[in-house]
């Protein structure tokens, strides 16, 4: 492949930028994580009972783990790339002769990376807790790794049009965070009223963590087929704008 040193390098640079600072990327979510199956698995779990057939322990950890890889396949390209262009290194790739979508590629590919490392250290605390038999490994792995994609991609938006280190907190403080929380990780969305059934419907989240749900323990709430579509469909739109952005020069070029 004739970019293929140039994807390579990016992408170790990526994954050594994570690895090094190992107890501030991977660590943390091992504690949080911990401390949610802790209390609304087991403490607040056996008031629950069982939700569509599971118990609660098993019904939260699929949303649980999608909510870690969601936020660390962002978070990683968001400060990356932002960091990238604060310190003018990107003028470095920009007068290179490597293709956008090279660049695009390298930076998603260790958005993704670090979200399945760190989906594994969720799912790895996840067996402390229960003895979880995966329903259906391969949908699991396809929705793990789209998920982490997804988000990846729109990391690097959100870092394309970033002016401060304040702007690339604001989409994950008060857009994932709330759409993740009400994407279903709790609870299922057939306990809603109906109005709000029909709301909660319009947010992308809930198709993912419901197709993973459905991979790992055969539960869901929404057509899986849909759910793959409606992910798929986004990766396919983040990605062709980000290289209309980085063609363009958006945010990037002075």
């Amino acid at each position: 492949m004739k970019y293929a040193v140039a994807f390579r390098t990016i992408v170790a640079k990526e994954v050594r930028r994570f690895t090094r600072i190992w107890p501030q990327t991977l660590l943390p979510p091992a504690v949080t994580t911990s401390l949610y199956f802790l209390i609304f698995g087991t403490l607040i779990g056996k008031r629950i009972g069982e939700v569509n057939g599971a118990s609660y322990m098993d019904y939260i950890i699929p949303g649980v783990i999608l909510m870690s890889v969601i936020s660390h396949s962002y978070a990683n390209v968001v400060s990356s790339f932002y960091s990238t262009k604060f310190q003018r290194n990107i003028e470095e790739l920009l007068v290179s002769p490597i293709p956008n979508w090279v660049i695009l590629g390298g930076y998603v590919s260790g958005g993704i990376i670090r979200g399945v490392l760190v989906g594994i250290v969720v799912l790895m605390i996840a067996s402390f807790f229960t003895d979880l038999h995966v329903h259906n490994i391969w949908l699991s792995a396809l929705v793990f790794v789209l998920t982490a994609t997804l988000f990846a991609l729109a990391g690097f938006i959100n870092a394309v049009f970033a002016d401060s280190f304040d702007d690339i907190s604001i989409i994950p403080n008060f857009i994932l965070t709330p759409l993740s929380y009400l994407g279903g990780v709790f609870y299922s969305v057939s306990m809603l009223p109906e109005i709000w059934q029909k709301v909660s419907l319009g947010n992308p989240i809930l198709y993912m963590i419901n197709a993973f749900r459905y991979g790992l323990i055969g539960v869901s709430d929404v057509d899986v087929r849909i759910a793959l579509a409606i992910t798929v469909g986004f990766i396919v739109l983040f990605a062709l704008f980000s290289l209309f952005l980085l063609h363009k020069g958006v945010g990037i070029k002075t």
